[in-house]
């Protein structure tokens, strides 16, 4: 067992021997930027640095940028704390095959280029999430996610954070909140995806490409819907409305669930690559 350890308090680049397969990134406030390269070592460099050092360790292939005093388990727990007068802005080069753990409080992130698998947990601050091919999971309490052109599974879990998909062709999507809204655009060029979100209040809209394909479920308990599908079937007037239905052969799966949050299906221009989110679709 080899361990090297360095003590960081102030700014300055540390580049490390030997390959790196883990990546483990906890710190308070300020940025994390994380991109994946061709390289087997890995690089960091601390840019800003307020309140005690960070603690550098590199074992056995697990390369760890921490706070002593900030665990990765239990990490939603630890909510933000006026007394933790702390901050710093790490970014970091490793091999785009490591797996990747970062949490932050009140920190944003920004996670590119990884093919390994991606855990983040955010008790507040925002997370982007780019070009990511490997299985990931990101948990927040109040923090939003951005996920841009990810192909691999993306699971989201949050109490109010927003969960916005940019061209997603990944094999799932997956996400829970309470009162988070969830916008989902999915890549035309993509293989067939599966999505399933759930939450309380929050509103969903979701963008197919045309021809899209997919089986559909989506209920709302009180909110209104929109459609922008003719084979889908639109029932309820009423309180609860559900869409169902199949696009195409039916290939890919979508469902969707609010409790008192609107829905809404909309269509990609055939001849468009690269809209924002539109308002296709009658409210009903």
């Amino acid at each position: 067992m080899t361990e090297s350890t360095w003590s960081v308090a102030e700014p300055q680049k540390l580049t490390f021997d030997g390959p790196v397969t883990a990546l483990h990134v906890r710190i308070v406030n300020g940025t994390v930027n994380v991109v994946g390269t061709d390289e087997d070592s890995a690089r960091l460099e601390v840019s800003d640095l307020d309140g005690p050092p960070l603690t550098v360790t590199q074992e056995n292939g697990t390369l760890t940028v921490a706070y002593d005093d900030l665990p990765w388990k239990g990490f939603l727990k630890w909510l933000d704390r006026k007394g933790w007068q702390r901050g710093a802005v790490v970014s970091l080069a490793v091999p785009a095959d490591a797996r990747v753990e970062v949490g932050v409080v009140g920190a944003g992130a920004v996670v590119s280029g990884i093919r390994g698998r991606t855990d983040v947990r955010g008790v507040s601050g925002d997370t982007t999430l780019v070009r990511l091919s490997g299985p990931t999971r990101a948990d927040t309490v109040s923090g939003n996610l951005e996920a841009q052109a990810v192909t691999g599974e993306l699971h989201f879990t949050s109490v109010s954070g927003d969960l916005t998909v940019i061209d997603g062709a990944g094999a799932a999507v997956r996400a829970e909140s309470v009162s988070g809204d969830m916008v989902v655009d999915i890549d035309p060029a993509g293989s067939p995806t599966h999505i399933g979100l759930t939450t309380v209040s929050g509103e969903i809209a979701i963008r197919l490409p045309h021809p899209a394909d997919a089986r559909v479920e989506a209920n709302t308990a009180g909110g209104a819907v929109s459609n922008a599908f003719d084979d889908l079937k639109v029932s309820g007037q009423w309180g609860a409305k559900k869409i169902t239905g199949t696009l195409g052969t039916g290939t890919g799966t979508l469902k969707a669930t609010t409790v008192s949050g609107s829905i809404a299906l909309l269509r990609r221009p055939a001849d468009t690559y690269a809209d924002t989110v539109g308002t296709e679709g009658k409210v009903l």
